[in-house]
């Protein structure tokens, strides 16, 4: 994912390392793209050695250098390669700790569980919060112009963010139910 991300980035400009690193955080794409915004340097690192991308230039900033990648024909050619498989590969992704957790939860006191499904609740309001925060930053930042495909994106992850809290509070009913 850093790899597609980074090398998407470059195909629009050069960049330094560091402005990669800004505009992944500004997308906060740690939290929907699990990319560690470390691994952006290793990655630009690697993709050099692989022939995706080179420095352009080097800009001198008082005592710091700061090397300015694009993105090469090999790179523009495995972006694509990046893309293409990203869209056929399957993405669906169960939350198999919480699954194990409901399966096994009979182990723990009603109350206890109950005060652990709850604190889930608080922490998918959190991630709500914080999404809707993204939203209305990206909204800013692009003049209230959100493209139709990162206006579904965010819709999507409301929608599934909406669903596991569906899905809790049923499992909440039923532990309060003693079923």
């Amino acid at each position: 994912m850093t790899r597609l991300l980074v090398l998407g980035m470059l195909d629009m400009h050069p960049m330094s390392g560091y402005d990669v690193k800004q505009m992944l955080q500004l997308n906060d794409a740690e939290r929907w793209a699990g990319v560690l915004i470390g691994s952006i340097y290793h990655a630009l690192k690697k993709l050099e050695k692989e022939g995706h991308i080179e420095i352009t230039s080097i800009e001198h900033t008082g005592h710091r250098q700061k090397a300015i990648y694009q993105i090469t024909d090999q790179g523009r050619t495995h972006l694509h390669e990046l893309v293409v498989d990203t869209l056929s590969s399957p993405a669906v992704v169960y939350p198999s700790s919480l699954y194990s957790g409901l399966s096994l939860s009979h182990k723990l006191d009603s109350k206890e569980a109950l005060d652990a499904l709850k604190e889930q609740q608080a922490h998918l309001e959190e991630e709500r919060r914080a999404l809707q925060h993204g939203l209305e930053l990206k909204n800013a930042t692009m003049h209230n112009t959100i493209p139709p495909m990162t206006k579904l994106i965010f819709d999507h992850m409301f929608t599934v963010i909406d669903q596991q809290q569906v899905f809790i509070n049923k499992a909440i009913n039923l532990l309060e139910n003693g079923d």
